[in-house]
């Protein structure tokens, strides 16, 4: 029997409000592609991408670009030199890992609420969404992570998501700008409860839909690396290959182009 194409299996859990596009940015990330129209999510939905997670896929970040230089009149100087090239990865990382991200969808809507927060036992990540357009989904994130913390374990991943992102760049026909909460304001929150990063998203474009999952992919794969999860409980969120598993699409490299599938 071969060995499955992942080395780690997590599971992620997204939350929020209903309509905040939990269900939308899923399908983004599992089959590349954006319905306008979705059904509301009863109970909950799954899917699964696997990801490269470590070296050689984990790079440092480029270094911050310099300063533009403006000539006498204060118009832009085209003398700055380019971005210098990243530094690629070196045989001795050793092969690549990949995780394969199990994806729990749940509901957003009160009615469901009992039933949903126990989908929140065994995760290893969540990514807890609201909708940069209604400033009262933003305003329940809190009660959200408090149900989230009181189920799932200590060491969960969370990372806070204001999608649609493209509601905010006038994009939304009549050119207006409908963001009502400042990514200052969400910053601020996530750093005051203890969520590691903020991210802004929006599923209709695709934009930084990869990089949130990526970056709680990253995280929980810190976490093993460190020790802190037990691969043999289901308890912990994480399992190692011996749990087996399907073959599923990948992010990066040539199998990211032109696949629609993934999604289960």
């Amino acid at each position: 029997m071969s060995s499955p194409p992942w080395d780690y299996i997590a599971k992620l859990v997204c939350i929020g409000d209903s309509g905040c596009g939990k269900s939308s940015l899923t399908i983004r990330l599992c089959e590349g592609r954006f319905s306008p129209h979705h059904d509301v999510t009863i109970g909950v939905e799954f899917g699964s991408r696997i990801v490269p997670v470590g070296p050689p896929n984990t790079l440092p970040p480029p270094p911050p670009a310099p300063e533009p230089k403006t000539n006498p009149d204060g118009s832009a100087s085209s003398t700055g030199l380019p971005e210098p090239p990243r530094i690629s990865a070196t045989a001795d990382q050793g092969p690549q890992k990949h995780m394969k991200l199990s994806l729990w969808d749940t509901a957003g809507q009160e009615t469901y609420k009992s039933v949903t927060r126990s989908y929140f036992r065994g995760a290893s990540g969540a990514l807890l969404v609201f909708d940069l357009s209604r400033k009262q989904t933003f305003q329940h994130v809190t009660d959200w992570l408090n149900d989230l913390r009181q189920i799932a374990e200590p060491d969960i991943v969370v990372i806070l998501v204001g999608n649609k992102a493209d509601l905010t760049q006038g994009e939304d026909g009549d050119g207006n700008n409908k963001r009502e909460v400042t990514k200052e304001e969400a910053e601020e929150w996530a750093k005051r409860n203890g969520v590691f990063e903020y991210v802004e998203t929006s599923a209709k474009s695709g934009e930084n839909v990869e990089k949130a999952f990526m970056r709680v992919a990253e995280r929980i794969y810190n976490n093993i690396q460190a020790g802190k999860y037990d691969l043999n409980d289901r308890r912990s969120g994480v399992k190692g290959p011996s749990a087996g598993g399907n073959k599923q699409v990948r992010i990066g490299g040539d199998a990211n182009k032109g696949s629609g599938g993934g999604c289960c």
